[in-house]
C-alpha cells in the first residue's frame, strides 16, 4: 500500500470550508441540478491510499510497462490503454517520450496519474484521454509536455475534447511543470471540475479551443498558471457553473476575435474568464490581457464577488458589430457585483471598464478603473461604502448608475468628460438620485443634477496634469488631475476639507496607477478657494 505525503492541516481545513461554501452556492444557484463538489479533503491526495502503482515509460520502439500484475494495460507501439476493472486504486507513473502515442484510461475507481519528465504527442487526438468519471489526481513532477494533433481522427467515437481530456475531476498538484499545446481542440478539459492545488507550474496554449475548461468548476488554489488561447470565441478559463480564484498566480492571454457561433445562432466573443453561474475572486494573483475584438476580461452570466487577492485586466480589442453589438469590456456580469477586499486594476480601451446588469456594491479593496466609456456602470443601484475607488472615463461618465448612486464612505476619485457627461451619474430620468452621504470625494466633471447632498460638497477650478492635496481632518490625500476632463472639480469630506494646488508629494501609499498618494507628506502649493456646490447643472 502507498500513501501520499501529508498536506498542511491548516490548508486541509481551509479546503474543507471552501468546498462546503461551493456546495451551498452551486446548489442554490442551480435548483434543477445537483453539482458534485469535494467533501472535506477529498481533493487532497494525502488522504488517498493506493493499492499499487503501474509504471509506463514511453519510448522507442514502444512503451514499456512494469507493475501490471493483473494485465490491465495494453500496448500498441506507444498507444497505451488501461482498463481497470478491478476494485483497486492505482497510481499510474508516466515517463519517457513519444511523438506518436497516447495514454487512455478506463476505470470505475479514483486514481492518480504521476507525470514524471513525460513528453507525449498524439497527432490524431488527445495525448491523455481519461474516460473515467472518477476523481483523478494529477501529480506533476519534473518537466512535462503534452500536445494533440490538428485533427482528431483516432477518437473511436468517444468524447474527446482536449489535448488533456477527462470525464471526471482533475486535481493538479506537485512541484514540477507541465506544458500543454493544443492545435485541434482545447488545452485541458474536464466534464466535471478542475482544481489546481499546491504548487505546480502549468502552461497551456491553444489555437482551437478554450485553454482550460471545467464543466462544473475551475478552481485555482495554488500553483502558477500561464494560459493562452488565440481561437475565435474561446476563453482562457471556461465553466458552465463556477470559476473561483483563491490562491496561486494566474496569467491569461486571449487574442481571438468575436465570431458567429452557428450552434448558438449569435455572435460570441472571447473572454479571459467565462463563468456561466458564478465568479469568485478570494485570493491569489490574476492577470488577464484580452486583445480580441469584442473581448472581455472576466464575464459571468450570474453574480461576481471580489473578496481578496489582486486582479489586473487590460482589454485592447475594438468593439464588434454594428452599434457595438459585442462590446469589449474589462469585467461584465449579468447578476450583482460586489467588491470587498480585492485590489483591482482595469483598463478598457474601447468600452466600459466594469458593468453589471444588477447592482454594484463596493465596501472594501482598492479599485482603479480607466475606460473610454463609463468606467463603472450598474443597471441597478451603485453603492460605495468603503474602500478606495478611482473611476476614470476618457469619453463618458466616471460612474453611471441606472438606479440610485450612493456615496456612503471610502475614498472616491471620479473623473468624467464634459457636459452632458459627469463624474457621478444617476438615472434622474426615472426619478433616481445621486446621494452623497459620507466618505471622501473628489469628482472632476461635476455631479448628477438634483443630487441629494447630505454631506456638503464644494466646487473649485482645476488645472490639468497638476498635483493637488486634499486634507480632511488629519488625513491628506494627494491626487493628480488628468490631461482633460469636465468642470468643475468637486470635493467633499467631514470635517470641511481644504485644498492645495501644485503640491509636492513624498512617501505614503501610491494608489490608482500613480494618480493618488494616501497619507504621504504634502508640501508647497497654493491654497484653492472652495465654494458651496450646487447640484443643479446648467
Amino acid at each position: 500500500m502507498m500513501t501520499a505525503p501529508k498536506m498542511n492541516p491548516l490548508y486541509r481545513l481551509m479546503l474543507a470550508m471552501a468546498s462546503l461554501v461551493l456546495l451551498v452556492l452551486l446548489a442554490g444557484s442551480c435548483a434543477d441540478e445537483f453539482i458534485e463538489v469535494p467533501e472535506e479533503d477529498e481533493d487532497d491526495i494525502a488522504g488517498t491510499t493506493f493499492d499499487r502503482s503501474i509504471a509506463i515509460a514511453f519510448g522507442d520502439p514502444e512503451a514499456t510497462v512494469s507493475g501490471d500484475v493483473h494485465g490491465i494495460v495494453s500496448v500498441s507501439g506507444n498507444r497505451v490503454t488501461v482498463n481497470n476493472t478491478r476494485d483497486e486504486i492505482i497510481l499510474y507513473e508516466l515517463s519517457g517520450s513519444s511523438d506518436n502515442g497516447f495514454f487512455k484510461l478506463y476505470s470505475s475507481r479514483k486514481q492518480a496519474i504521476r507525470l514524471s519528465n513525460l513528453i507525449l504527442v498524439n497527432p490524431k487526438g488527445a495525448a491523455i484521454n481519461n474516460q473515467s468519471g472518477k476523481r483523478t489526481f494529477v501529480l506533476v513532477e519534473g518537466t512535462n509536455s503534452l500536445a494533440d494533433g490538428a485533427k482528431y481522427t483516432g477518437t473511436d467515437g468517444e468524447d474527446e475534447k482536449a489535448a488533456f481530456f477527462s470525464e471526471g475531476q482533475l486535481i493538479f498538484s506537485g512541484t514540477g511543470s507541465l506544458t500543454v499545446t493544443a492545435r485541434g481542440k482545447a488545452g485541458i478539459t474536464s466534464d466535471d471540475y478542475i482544481h489546481f492545488m499546491e504548487s505546480p507550474t502549468v502552461k497551456v496554449s491553444t489555437s482551437a479551443g478554450h485553454a482550460v475548461s471545467g464543466k462544473e468548476a475551475v478552481i485555482v488554489s495554488g500553483g502558477q498558471l500561464d494560459v493562452a488561447t488565440s481561437a475565435d470565441m474561446k476563453k482562457g478559463f471556461s465553466s458552465d457553473s463556477l470559476v473561483r480564484i483563491e490562491g496561486g498566480k494566474t496569467a491569461i492571454t486571449v487574442t481571438g476575435s468575436t465570431a458567429y457561433d452557428r450552434k448558438k445562432n449569435k455572435d460570441t466573443g472571447t473572454a479571459g474568464i467565462k463563468a456561466d453561474q458564478l465568479f469568485e475572486m478570494l485570493g491569489g494573483d490574476l492577470v488577464i490581457h484580452n486583445s480580441g475584438i469584442g473581448g472581455k476580461g472576466i464575464s459571468s452570466d450570474g453574480p461576481g464577488y471580489f473578496k481578496g487577492g489582486t486582479v489586473t485586466i487590460t482589454t485592447t480589442g475594438a468593439n464588434y458589430g454594428s452599434s457595438n453589438s459585442t462590446p469589449s469590456k474589462g469585467i461584465k456580469v449579468d447578476g450583482d457585483l460586489s467588491f470587498s477586499g480585492t485590489v483591482v486594476s482595469v483598463t478598457s480601451k474601447f468600452h466600459e471598464g466594469i458593468s453589471s446588469k444588477g447592482a454594484i456594491d463596493i465596501s472594501g479593496g482598492v479599485l482603479y478603473i480607466c475606460a473610454s466609456d463609463d468606467a463603472i456602470n450598474a443597471a441597478g443601484d451603485l453603492t460605495i461604502q468603503g474602500g478606495s475607488v478611482c473611476a476614470w472615463s476618457t469619453g463618458n461618465d466616471g460612474m453611471d448608475a441606472n438606479g440610485n448612486l450612493y456615496i456612503k464612505g471610502g475614498l472616491v476619485y471620479a473623473i468624467g468628460t464634459h457636459t452632458p457627461e459627469v463624474a457621478l451619474d444617476a438615472n434622474t430620468d426615472d426619478n433616481y438620485k445621486l446621494y452623497v452621504q459620507g466618505g471622501t470625494l473628489i469628482a472632476i466633471g461635476g455631479l448628477e443634477s438634483d443630487a441629494v447632498l447630505t454631506q456638503s460638497c464644494y466646487a473649485a477650478p482645476w488645472s490639468p496634469n497638476t498635483w493637488y492635496g486634499l486634507t480632511v481632518g488629519l488625513s491628506t490625500f494627494a491626487f493628480k488631475t488628468p490631461a482633460s476632463g469636465g468642470d468643475p472639480l468637486v470635493v467633499s469630506g467631514v470635517p470641511t476639507p481644504s485644498l492645495q494646488a501644485g503640491v509636492s508629494v513624498s512617501g505614503g501609499t501610491t494608489l490608482f496607477n500613480g494618480l493618488g498618494v494616501k497619507d504621504g507628506t504634502v508640501s508647497g502649493g497654493a491654497s484653492v478657494n472652495l465654494s458651496n456646490y450646487s447640484s443643479t447643472l446648467p
